[in-house]
């Protein structure tokens, strides 16, 4: 039976090939590297863990759902449906379900990617897929920042509220509160809110004016405004207020959220004294903007860069290379800046990759036009990172017994004891002392949280920490990674034996 249009081509069907390009993420950035590449002659593997394309993004539902409309939760969707239609018309190897927890820079300059198989990576047989050259487009995580009750049943992230609606068709709750800061948080809210979801208030702790100076990167960048302006008539007509300079500082419940109090902040984000206002729901959507998820390269060595929201981001030249020679990076691993800057970064990055390995001089019109296209949205995407920094008080919302790190359990006084009496001045230190950091997560959750703690406040630079695993890996793992490596299982059916 010959595999149809849709279906992903496995590299797995082709144990200890040697690709020229290895995509590691399917999002727009992956996506648009990965059929550029292919487009201009090379031999393409693009490995991710989720089983259909599109990244956190393009999140869509499963077709046994039967979503009729998906598109009318996204923007831009006709531009993810032409790249899905390039992948499957195309040669690109797809990988579904892998989750690539280690790469290596062979002696040969030569890439080694070691990769987990199946839906939730639990499969038997470890995967290694090999290449001469390495396109990180593994995206971001949602960067939160503790406060009493946070760890409720019914508080879930303004990106996984979200994730929940476009790819399950499911709200959080009926009556949800959504919170933090950043443009996230007015994306969600008309999602919600179109979806049928009563939204009490929009909670944004920072405020818009900081846009207001940087009018070139504004009146260069039209259609981040309009996005804006759409949420926001979404929000007026749904009677959605938005409550600037505010911050949901505790939850109220047992068993799951029953209300949240929402207090006034002042410039540092302290919360005014005797503001706070109770306002009943029975979920909340909150999360403080994204983090760039750079684990793989940092662990061979990437240099970084310290973003304007107090985030790292990978330090990378014009053409998208990182400071280790045959490995690229595009989309969020730069610093957060949507889905339309991650297709201009993937393209580039795929051109630049193919002109290297081919000995060929990038096409000059091509590639002036797309750095030019990247440098002025990644000029709107720090203003927009700079306008919703978290500011220095923050901490002041937590009570000694809020745990900051959940799969720890460690609450903040136990950190602030570690930082005042046992003398530690750094996250590292502190995870030492507290455990706040070791658990499943691995600070992805509570990383910022516990750096702010242990400087005292404020945002600072977190810490560059080089990890061999990028997710959790078993033993039985390791233990096999001397074992011949076998095809990698094909998640939607038998391999085509003809191929």
């Amino acid at each position: 039976m010959t595999a149809s249009a849709s279906e992903p081509k496995r590299a797995g069907r082709r144990p200890g090939v040697l690709h020229d390009l290895l995509v590691v993420g399917a999002g727009s950035a992956g996506l648009a590297g990965a059929v550029a590449a292919s487009g201009l002659g090379l031999s393409v593997a693009l490995a991710d863990s989720s089983n259909q394309p599109g990244g956190q993004f393009y999140r869509h539902p499963a077709p046994a759902l039967g979503a009729t409309r998906p598109q009318a939760l996204h923007h831009d969707w006709s531009a993810f449906t032409e790249l899905r239609r390039r992948l499957a018309a195309g040669t690109v190897d797809h990988l579904t379900g892998h989750h690539v927890w280690s790469v290596v820079k062979e002696t040969d300059g030569t890439w080694t990617a070691h990769a987990l198989t199946g839906a939730d990576g639990t499969a038997d047989v470890p995967v290694r897929i090999r290449a001469r050259a390495l396109l990180l487009a593994t995206g971001a995580y949602e960067r939160q920042l503790p406060f009493p009750g946070w760890t409720l049943p019914g508080v879930v992230g303004a990106g996984g509220a979200q994730a929940m609606l476009k790819s399950g068709l499911v709200l959080p709750g009926r009556h949800i509160v959504v919170a933090g800061s950043g443009p996230l948080l007015l994306a969600v809210a008309s999602s919600l809110a179109s979806a049928g979801a009563r939204v009490p208030a929009v909670v944004e702790a920072a405020g818009y004016l900081r846009y207001g100076r940087a009018p070139r990167a504004l009146a260069t960048n039209p259609r981040r405004s309009v996005e804006a302006l759409v949420h926001a008539a979404a929000l007026v007509r749904h009677r959605v207020p938005v409550r600037l300079r505010s911050a949901v500082t505790e939850v109220h419940g047992t068993d799951r959220v029953e209300a949240v109090t929402v207090s006034r902040l002042d410039r540092a984000w302290r919360p005014v004294r005797g503001s706070g206002r109770r306002i009943a729901c029975d979920a909340l959507a909150v999360g403080h903007g994204l983090v760039p998820q750079i684990e793989l390269a940092v662990a061979v060595g990437c240099a970084t860069r310290a973003l304007p929201d107090g985030t790292l981001g990978l330090a990378l030249d014009d053409l998208q290379e990182s400071s280790v020679p045959g490995l690229w990076a595009a989309g969020e691993t730069g610093g957060v800046g949507g889905a339309g800057l991650a297709r201009t970064e993937g393209e580039l990055a795929g051109r630049a990759i193919a002109a290297r390995l081919l000995g060929r001089r990038t096409v000059p019109g091509a590639t002036a036009g797309l750095r030019r296209r990247r440098n002025r949205m990644r000029a709107f995407a720090d203003v927009m990172s700079a306008a919703h920094a978290p500011g220095p008080g923050w901490p002041d919302w937590l009570t000694d017994d809020t745990d900051v790190c959940r799969c720890e359990e460690v609450p903040a006084g136990r950190i602030r004891e570690a930082v005042t009496e046992l003398g530690a001045h750094d996250a590292r230190t502190v995870k030492l002392l507290t455990r706040a950091g070791m658990g499943w997560c691995q600070g992805r959750m509570c990383g910022t949280a516990v750096a702010c703690l242990a400087a005292g406040g404020g945002t600072p630079e977190p810490p560059v920490e080089r990890r061999p695993f990028a997710v959790p890996v078993p033993l039985s793992t390791l233990a096999a990674l001397d074992a011949p490596t076998d095809p990698a299982p094909a998640l939607d059916g038998p391999a085509d034996p003809s191929q």
